[in-house]
């Protein structure tokens, strides 16, 4: 269904309620991609600026804390309940493939009685991909807009919190490898991949966490137009979500367990280089010795003769033997 633009609310209208006209937005204003079935309309724009944000305000009688909140970059997730809409702000991982980190993605939503807006600050690839297939398949559509915005809105959030799993795993594969690295002598080279490998995690709880409240505060929420019947719905988000939660507290412990394995064997590996060279300068003491000895200023022993010489070359030989063969079987060496 194509975009379109939605006139101005006239005075007096019920707040959320748009006219069926079409009239031209400002200049500065986004057009916002709707697509309808059932009397419910779902409307969605990337990125708000300060221009859609009036927009929104001015159509829907928003309350302003609410388009504050929007424009808010450091918003945290939370659910605020008026009169005639709820106000949503939720968290979810995205993974951003130039610098290969995992980011934090804000989705703001409002949920009115025949309509749902969702506000993302940036691309969120599973709510941009069910908002094309039901742009797309008006089948599909028709069937979960005719069950209310809650219904609408349960799919949006489940969609998007499904998406973490795939995301899990990729970790999980990674923590896998990272093992089989440390036990096949190359823990050496992983240090900076055990240390990016933790900030993934981190990012992911700290993008979960709070999302864990909302989400069972959801579950709660009475509103006519999110049935009773919804609750077991939402439930089995929050289900997921603990899911996700227990799943990063393993992934924490893999981890930091990783990594004292790693330092353990990179400690264990100077052990065993410092012993060997401890055992060669021990070796090479007497030999020091003899040396010093043979090279000192005064008139020695043996220095009109080469057979001398010879004689203390054999003597610091069987030296050194001596002291190899005894640190072998010590097991030093």
């Amino acid at each position: 269904m194509p975009n379109i633009a939605l006139r101005p609310r006239l005075r007096g209208a019920r707040p959320g309620v748009l006219d069926e006209g079409v009239a031209p937005l400002a200049a500065d204003e986004s057009t916002p991609d709707v697509i309808s079935a059932g009397g419910v309309r779902w409307l969605h724009l990337e990125r708000p600026r300060e221009a859609d944000r009036e927009w929104l305000e001015r159509e829907f009688g928003f309350h302003p804390l609410a388009i504050e909140d929007v424009a808010s970059r450091n918003q945290r997730p939370k659910l605020d309940a008026y009169d005639d809409y709820l106000f949503i702000v939720l968290h979810f991982a995205v993974f951003d493939k130039a610098s290969g980190r995992l980011m934090t993605a804000e989705l703001d939503l409002f949920v009115g009685p025949d309509y749902l807006i969702t506000l993302p600050d940036q691309t969120i690839p599973p709510l941009a991909a069910m908002f094309e297939r039901y742009r797309e398949r008006e089948e599909v559509r028709s069937g979960i807009f005719a069950k209310g915005t809650g219904y609408l809105l349960y799919k949006i959030v489940d969609t998007c919190v499904d998406a973490s799993f795939p995301m899990l795993r990729k970790i999980g594969a990674k923590l896998d490898q990272l093992e089989d690295d440390i036990f096949e002598g190359r823990s050496d080279k992983i240090v900076q991949d055990i240390s990016n490998a933790k900030q993934e995690i981190i990012n992911f709880r700290r993008v979960v966490r709070p999302m864990r409240a909302v989400l069972r505060d959801l579950e709660r929420t009475k509103q006519r137009y999110l049935q009773e019947d919804l609750d077991i719905y939402f439930d089995d988000i929050t289900d997921a979500a603990e899911r996700i939660w227990d799943v990063l507290e393993n992934y924490k412990e893999v981890a930091e367990a990783l990594e004292d394995s790693n330092e353990s064997v990179l400690s264990h590996r100077l052990n065993e280089s410092i012993r060997v060279l401890t055992a060669f300068s021990v070796a090479l003491l007497p030999l020091t010795l003899l040396a010093s000895i043979g090279g000192m200023n005064v008139d020695l022993p043996g220095d009109e003769s080469l057979l001398e010489f010879w004689i203390l070359m054999g003597v610091m030989a069987v030296t050194l033997v001596t002291i190899l063969l005894f640190f072998r079987r010590r097991g030093y060496l």
